[in-house]
């Protein structure tokens, strides 16, 4: 995959310095150019702690995005500036980190919108990719979502829906995820042909 320039890449703090750290969510790494962005929920506890996506072990995404062939090794949350070189970014729907997504309202995801919209339109990758459904449907304002490529657009970009990697969620396995995150991987492959 190409190089993402140094300058057109943005890590940043998604809300505003004046609130509390502990409210603060996680750096977007995010570029110009993108195939794909994942969008989680909001943050874990432990990920809040630490500063880093998915950091918790039992959380599935790493290992996944590995083995559905977006990365050409399993990276460490550590490492999530590598999914850049990869054509991939990540931010969250929402910055409020809790333990556990449940513990979001509709109110926090429709405060969150006009900022989230506003970062997507500004970035445009190809794919917005979220990662489960209770930010998707409140954003695009539809009750029932299929999994997959939905029919509508989100601030200029095609959107797509995975089954959420966290260890929380036991209704997919490991090889369930796998298979859903390979049909992503295939559609972006294809577009890109």
């Amino acid at each position: 995959m190409r190089r993402i320039p140094a300058a057109d890449v943005k890590l940043s703090k998604a809300m505003s310095s004046d609130l509390p750290e502990r409210s603060m969510g996680l750096p977007d790494v995010i570029s110009t150019s993108l195939k794909v962005v994942f969008c989680g929920i909001n943050p874990g506890m432990r990920s809040a702690a630490v500063g880093l996506h998915f950091a918790n072990r039992s959380n599935r995404f790493w290992r996944v995005l590995h083995l559905a062939g977006f990365t050409p090794r399993q990276f460490e949350p550590e490492e999530v500036r590598l999914l850049l070189d990869c054509g991939c970014g990540i931010t969250s729907a929402v910055t409020r980190p809790t333990v556990s997504a449940t513990d979001l309202s509709r109110a926090d995801y429709v405060a969150a919108r006009p900022v989230f919209e506003r970062k997507i339109a500004k970035f445009r990758p190809k794919y917005l990719v979220f990662l489960g459904k209770p930010a998707c449907s409140v954003f695009l304002n539809q009750r029932d979502l299929a999994w997959g490529l939905q029919p509508a657009t989100f601030a200029g970009s095609a959107v797509w829906v995975l089954p959420n990697p966290s260890g929380l969620n036991r209704a997919f396995t490991i090889s369930r995820l796998i298979e859903a995150y390979q049909q992503l991987f295939k559609a972006v492959a294809s577009r890109s042909s």
